[in-house]
């Protein structure tokens, strides 16, 4: 039997299966059945919390999209698009056991020193942490709160 673990964020009526002896969560993003791992069930909670309490499209969203970062090949976990196409949010998430460290923040700086995208989201869940990139000014700033969908447009 699958346990939940209770996370930080507001719950949602997920799409629990089970195939042998393997759990699966159904992703809405790509329409298909994801292996059910601690990092995919943060990564889940964060969609639909994006989507039903913030107000960003689902059809702005996409996991795990790819880049080159020198010569190797990495995947951010959700980047958050306008409808211009520009990439508004870069989240990164780690399993609930994982703890935020500044290897962490090191991490996702990396994967936005090739995106430049203005809001960054880290989280395991549990904990979360909101930064917004000022590149004019060569600064960063962690916010309080994630801001609404609209109000990010206005980054």
């Amino acid at each position: 039997m699958f346990e939940p673990i209770p996370l930080n964020l507001p719950p949602y009526s997920s799409k629990i299966t089970q195939k042998l002896n393997k759990f699966f969560i159904f992703d809405e993003l790509r329409k298909k059945d994801l292996a059910l791992t601690p990092e995919e069930w943060v990564r889940q909670h964060w969609v639909h919390y994006l989507h039903n309490h913030k107000g960003y499209p689902k059809s702005l969203m996409r996991i795990e999209g790819g880049l080159k970062l020198n010569t190797l090949q990495k995947r951010s976990d959700l980047l958050v698009f306008n409808n211009n196409g520009e990439k508004i949010l870069l989240a990164e998430f780690k399993s609930p056991t994982v703890k935020i460290t500044e290897k962490v923040f090191h991490q996702i700086a990396n994967y936005n020193s090739i995106h430049k995208i203005p809001l960054l989201v880290v989280s395991n869940g549990i904990e979360h942490y909101y930064c917004r990139i000022h590149f004019a000014e060569n600064r960063f700033e962690f916010l309080a709160e994630l801001p609404n969908y609209n109000s990010v447009l206005n980054l």
